[in-house]
């Protein structure tokens, strides 16, 4: 059986700007990073159906340090959908973005295909830094 992870998170942004950080690989840099270390993750992510990515960071004695990816859905600026591969795992990764009105966005990530709680446990953990660091990119 697959477990799903759904989180979401609210910012006071425009849908414009919260798509941009989303999908642009400069600002990508800047909030996904390695949760241990705080450097920045390079990246060649794309909004383009079919693109083949790639996140990486310093290996270490638990991980290569590389999240592999395919874009699936880019429909701007409501949602993107990619594959997230790493350490065994294959994931999807759907963002889906709401205007809220009065300058709020609503973020809501789903992730399928753990494994185990303890996988998820840790993307919860993992997803939670890196939207803290998203936001301090929004403002």
């Amino acid at each position: 059986m697959s477990l799903v992870l759904s989180l979401d998170f609210q910012y006071t942004t425009s849908i414009e700007k919260l798509w941009s950080a989303l999908t642009d690989s400069s600002k990508l840099a800047k909030w996904v990073v390695n949760i241990h270390n705080g450097q920045a993750m390079d990246n060649d992510f794309e909004p383009v159906v079919g693109h083949r990515f790639q996140f990486r960071t310093q290996p270490s004695e638990y991980w290569d340090g590389i999240i592999d990816g395919e874009v699936l859905i880019v429909d701007a600026p409501n949602r993107v959908s990619y594959t997230w591969a790493s350490g065994g795992e294959n994931h999807t990764v759907t963002w889906t973005l709401q205007d809220l009105g009065d300058g709020k966005v609503n973020l809501h990530l789903e992730q399928t295909g753990f494994a185990n709680a303890q996988g998820l446990e840790g993307a919860r953990y993992g997803w939670g830094k890196w939207c803290g660091e998203l936001e301090k990119v929004l403002a």
